[in-house]
């Protein structure tokens, strides 16, 4: 059913009701007057009656000749006019004029007007004592009148009322019908805007221009906020998708070489049961070797897959102090022999994802434990982190320094890309690209430099300082470093100072 024709029937019923009430109240308040109109005639006549009233009682006390309690009594009837009276006293009653039977039973007192009921008749009813000074004076003086004018009245407004109620129910249908027609305009034309939109094969959306009704404006801003809602879902999807692709084409690439490596180590085991001792340690260390280098490239996929999914909404406040004093404690338990020096930091705090910013800290750890060690075979790596930037404190500056060989300038872009690694090498080649990987997504910066005083190499990250009450993040609109986007790290490192 349509939206006008429910408004039609709403209305067209509604109407009749509001007027049946109308109608009620009103006979009310006519009744009301009529009676206070009665009611006031009554107490006139009785202002006037009650005099001769009692002179009436006092010729019929003193035994006065018949003619003169007669002359009394028309005198009692003349002051009445229109309204009945009877007289109830001592040696009877009288009475005269339109009045109910006299078998009606009256209200004992009634000093305001009330209504006796007479089978289909009804009357208005006023009760008068009547006190004089001799005793044999006291009595009671009725006054009556008919109440058949007032019901006629209240019977014309009653038929008026009833008959207004049921022509108001169609023809409020159809104006109501009409005006809801007209009102809606505004309602079809969108929905028929809306009808030919499909977001599954349609890069069309909704393009509305305010109408001034603010029902229809409000629909049509939801239906912008979904479709825009779809969208955003529809490119997460397609992420998601091209994610899964790359990390099953990375992995089926990059897996192949040590799993065929294990392989020939395994079928070496198989063939020669007898191979002597020093022989078989060697292919077992060589398997130990390749397991956790499987292994290491399975988790670096991981969280390169779960960089390229995270979204703005799993940011929060993050102290760098907590995470990388944390991260160190770790790097000391799994490498006791290893000095790694951490000076007095400052507290500071940013917007960030935290499983990003300790897998930034991991890993510059984890790269330099194994890449940074000196001469001697051992390693020494210490951190800084301080405020920089312009202004001063817009960027917080982490720094991780060893006393490896260093990294030649040419090739300091090159250990950001995927898998590269050094040809005796243990790790997964990935550990940069992860770091690069979350500093971009922070929208900060990386670079490899010199580390101060002899030899060695720090790796800098800049990370911009966030308030926690600044939640908008605006996140790389390309984020696919499974494929293409880690073989060229220089654009996340080589804007800004």
């Amino acid at each position: 059913m349509k939206l006008s024709t429910r408004i039609a029937l709403a209305i067209g019923v509604t109407v009749p009701v509001l007027v049946l009430a109308a109608g009620w109240l009103l006979l009310r308040l006519v009744a009301r007057d009529l009676h206070a109109e009665q009611d006031a005639h009554l107490r006139e006549r009785a202002a006037v009656a009650a005099g001769d009233a009692r002179r009436l009682l006092r010729a019929t006390a003193a035994d006065r000749p018949a003619a003169v309690e007669q002359a009394r009594e028309r005198q009692l009837y003349a002051s009445g006019l229109d309204v009945g009276i009877r007289l109830t006293g001592p040696r009877g009653t009288v009475s005269g004029g339109p009045q109910p039977d006299a078998s009606v039973p009256l209200p004992q007192s009634t000093r305001t007007p009330v209504t006796v009921e007479e089978g289909a008749r009804s009357w208005r009813v006023l009760s008068v004592p009547v006190q004089g000074s001799r005793p044999g004076v006291d009595g009671t003086l009725w006054l009556f009148s008919p109440d058949t004018a007032s019901e006629d009245q209240l019977a014309l407004v009653r038929r008026r009322v009833v008959t207004v109620a049921l022509l108001a129910a169609p023809l409020s249908g159809l104006l109501a019908l009409a005006v809801a027609s007209r009102a809606g305009r505004p309602l079809r034309r969108l929905q028929q805007r809306t009808s030919g939109l499909d977001p599954r094969v349609d890069a069309a959306r909704l393009d509305h221009s305010r109408t001034g009704v603010t029902e229809v404006d409000d629909l049509a801003r939801t239906l912008q906020t979904v479709l825009a809602r779809y969208d955003e879902q529809a490119a997460r999807t397609t992420g998601a998708l091209t994610t899964a692709r790359s990390f099953a084409s990375a992995a089926a690439h990059e897996l192949r070489t040590p799993l065929m490596s294990m392989q020939t180590n395994l079928e070496i085991l198989a063939e020669h049961p007898d191979l002597a001792s020093a022989d078989r340690d060697e292919v077992l260390r060589d398997l130990r070797a390749e397991h956790a280098r499987l292994l290491s490239l399975l988790v670096m996929l991981r969280e390169l897959g779960r960089g390229d999914l995270v979204e703005a909404d799993a940011f929060g406040p993050v102290d760098l102090t907590e995470v990388i004093d944390a991260s160190v404690a770790d790097a000391r338990r799994r490498h006791p022999t290893a000095e790694i020096t951490v000076p007095v930091m400052p507290r500071l705090s940013v917007h960030a994802w935290e499983p990003g910013v300790r897998t930034i800290v991991d890993n510059l750890l984890a790269n330099a434990l194994t890449h940074g060690r000196g001469s001697d075979g051992r390693a020494r790596i210490e951190l800084g982190l301080r405020a920089g930037g312009q202004p001063t404190g817009s960027v917080a500056v982490l720094t991780v320094d060893d006393q490896g060989p260093g990294i030649p300038p040419p090739l300091r872009d090159a250990v950001f890309h995927r898998f590269a690694r050094g040809p005796d090498s243990p790790g997964s080649g990935l550990g940069l690209t992860l770091v690069a990987q979350q500093t971009a997504l922070h929208g900060g910066r990386v670079q490899v430099q010199d580390r101060p005083g002899a030899g060695g190499t720090r790796i800098e990250v800049r990370l911009p300082v966030r308030e926690s009450r600044q939640t908008e993040i605006l996140l790389p609109a390309e984020r696919d470093w499974l494929t293409g986007t880690a073989q060229h790290p220089q654009g996340f490192h080589k804007d800004g100072s």
